[in-house]
């Protein structure tokens, strides 16, 4: 076998789950290395060292920050809430109409696998079941490919609000479902999330939002 085939039998599979207070350094370094990476590409969407813990302890303990675990760790990270930027998102847009991204990180290690778009549909099918319509994200502004990306996983931009002191305020949204991948196909993850979670819907989230650029 080829070093770098994944053996279906040995290999842990993949698992979303819901962030606890313990995972909180895992979560912190995984941002901060795709903060570094987007600085040094030039996008300047999140802070160059990372995120303080101030910023993310509020997403575990109100349970919108999920976790995606491989064999490595902690591999990819989304947080999921239904709060609407206010500074972004207006009164006609119906805010609570849609769940809305943030926080979404894949490890550079696990880049290029798909990961970001299976977090992205499984979000979509969160929309669904929590009875709403949309899914909505902002990301920078001025990060064309990121955009584009976007785009390919069938985002349609809404428009572009452009705040001095945000990076980020390009707005985009698709219908909940399965967009990102075709009808039917599974998710390449198992999701471990817990029984009251599904009766009750996703639980709000952070203050502000951010994407990371090409998951």
């Amino acid at each position: 076998m080829h070093p770098n085939t994944v053996n279906p039998v040995t290999a842990r599979p993949l698992t979303l789950r819901r962030a606890v207070p313990a995972d909180l350094p895992g979560v912190l370094a995984l941002l901060a290395e795709t903060a570094g990476w987007l600085n040094g590409r030039g996008v300047r969407q999140w802070p160059a060292g990372g995120f303080p813990a101030e910023r993310i302890t509020p997403l575990i303990e109100e349970g919108s920050l999920y976790l995606l675990d491989g064999e490595e760790g902690i591999v990819a990270t989304i947080a999921l809430d239904g709060h609407a930027d206010p500074e972004f998102w207006r009164a006609e847009d119906a805010p609570g109409s849609a769940l809305y991204v943030h926080k979404l990180s894949v490890a550079r290690g696990s880049s290029g696998r798909g990961l970001g778009q299976a977090l992205l549909d499984w979000a979509g099918l969160r929309v669904l079941a929590t009875g709403r319509r949309w899914l909505r994200l902002d990301c920078s502004k001025d990060n064309t490919a990121l955009q584009d990306y976007y785009r390919g996983q069938r985002f349609t931009h809404l428009r572009t609000v452009d705040l001095p002191h945000r990076a980020s305020g390009a707005l985009f949204q698709r219908a909940g479902g399965l967009r990102g991948a075709a009808p039917g196909t599974p998710l390449p993850f198992a999701d471990r999330r817990e029984a009251a979670v599904e009766r009750a819907g996703a639980p709000a989230g952070e203050r502000g939002a951010s994407v990371a650029e090409r998951v």
